[in-house]
């Protein structure tokens, strides 16, 4: 062959090679929706083996999706579960420790942890919270100073689902904002407003990739559930009677939002997340129950099982397994570098605590990426729990759900997880070597968690 015909034959390759790729269609960003339930009980769901409560939208993420049986939220209670699922790292490490005051004059998450919004807005994103906020009531620690070009909701920890009031600690205070400034709804149904801010968003953004995170105020208490299911479950024993008819209606609403995303045509481009931030609440206001945690001791504000082992699921379709389950140890945290990595989206805060679960979606027969998990509640005397493997070691333990504990279960509780997952019988005292590594490692932990450098 001649040098001519080898140029010839190599620009008529390259010219193919451009006119081939020329016609391929580009791969857009999958949209990402977060939907995060407030105190749903650790096997509320009908997927979950709940045969006394309806939530069919729920159970249809899971056919269409991967259910976990074994993931945690990053606290069991509202804030701290929060800031871990929208940083990335441990609570303590994110600055929120426990509760955020529903003031205005107590700050919250500090403006400099980076946030899953502001991660997915620098890739070209756009942005929007919907619902709850709990991660503090300043303008610079509210949604639109997080990487939200988009908010709606309340940024206390729960309002009346009609005034949009707060009432649990007065005085009494109105709590319903839109891009930072109040407005003001009287009458509508808290949820149904939510639908709609998130419909309109997606309509607005259905041709430029998107991120919702749609934190809905319910199950947590009031307990205001449509009228038709209040009926419906009218002869369950109260509290679950009104429980069930509340969370009957979120699911409603989480029904009508994935059907706005079907009408949309994105269902195929939107990867759906779906998590409860910690176990049921057993509070007064909360009518002292109503949630459930199944086998699990515990409840909101515990570190046993039942606080915060959560229903969680995730559905790609087309992409990700449907109808399959996933055993191995997952967390709160670690949605956010999972969910980057599927949409091929760049950490911009990579000193995290989440481990990216990709590999554990695509197999079951996948190790769980996590060796330790650590979780601490408050200041340093707070209650806390380290988990290595099927080991699990509880400090200045609490159990909202109202089991007796000696002065030494109080102390220091260890569960061996498969052989008791139920927690009911302390191990210490038999395994004090077991009791002594997970001791040390939870302090060597803390002492660098709760001293964070260069943040």
């Amino acid at each position: 062959m001649s040098d001519f015909q080898r140029l010839s034959l190599t620009l008529l390759l390259l010219i193919a090679h451009q006119v081939a790729h020329a016609a391929e269609p580009s791969i857009a960003k999958p949209n990402v929706i977060v939907i995060l339930t407030d105190d749903q009980g650790t096997i509320d769901a009908g997927c979950y083996g709940a045969n006394d409560l309806e939530t069919p939208h729920i159970d249809a993420l899971a056919a269409r999706g991967i259910r976990f049986t074994q993931f945690y939220s990053a606290a069991p209670v509202c804030s701290p579960s929060r800031a871990g699922l929208i940083t990335g790292r441990y609570p303590i490490r994110a600055g929120v420790p426990g509760n955020v005051s529903s003031t205005a004059s107590v700050a919250g998450m500090p403006s400099r942890e980076v946030t899953m919004a502001e991660t997915f807005q620098r890739a070209g994103y756009a942005t929007a919270h919907i619902g709850k906020w709990h991660l503090g009531y300043s303008s610079e620690t509210m949604p639109l100073a997080q990487g939200f070009e988009f908010s709606f909701g309340h940024m206390g920890g729960c309002i009346d689902n009609f005034s949009h009031f707060f009432y649990w600690d007065g005085p009494n205070r109105h709590d319903l904002h839109r891009n930072g400034q109040e407005i003001h709804r009287p009458g509508r149904y808290f949820p149904d407003l939510m639908v709609e801010e998130a419909s309109q968003f997606m309509e607005i953004h259905r041709d430029r990739p998107f991120f919702v995170y749609f934190a809905m105020n319910g199950p947590h208490y009031p307990y205001q559930g449509d009228p038709r299911w209040l009926d419906r479950f009218k002869d369950l024993p109260r509290p679950r009677n009104l429980y069930a008819a509340f969370l009957a209606s979120i699911d409603e609403r989480i029904g009508s939002l994935l059907k706005r995303i079907d009408e949309l045509g994105l269902r195929e481009k939107t990867i759906v997340v779906f998590q409860s931030d910690h176990g049921h609440s057993m509070e007064e206001r909360a009518h002292l129950g109503g949630g459930s945690a199944g086998p699990y001791r515990g409840a909101k504000f515990s570190m046993f099982e039942g606080g915060i082992r959560v229903p969680a699921l995730i559905s790609w379709p087309g992409q990700l397994p449907q109808g399959e389950t996933r055993s191995q140890i997952a967390h709160g945290c670690d949605w956010l570098p999972t969910l980057a990595a599927l949409a091929n989206v760049s950490l911009v805060e990579t000193d995290i605590d989440g481990k990216n679960l990709v590999t554990v979606l695509r197999s079951g027969n996948s190790q769980t990426p996590h060796g330790t998990v650590h979780w601490h509640l408050g200041n340093k005397n707070g209650q806390w729990a380290v988990r290595e493997g099927d080991w699990k070691l509880i400090g200045n333990v609490q159990d909202s759900s109202g089991g007796k504990l000696n002065s030494e279960d109080q102390k220091l509780f260890l569960a061996n997880l498969s052989e008791d997952p139920t927690e009911r019988i302390n191990l210490a005292n038999r395994n004090p070597e077991i009791v002594l590594k997970l001791l040390k490692a939870h302090e060597d932990w803390f002492a660098t968690a709760s001293n964070p450098t260069g943040r």
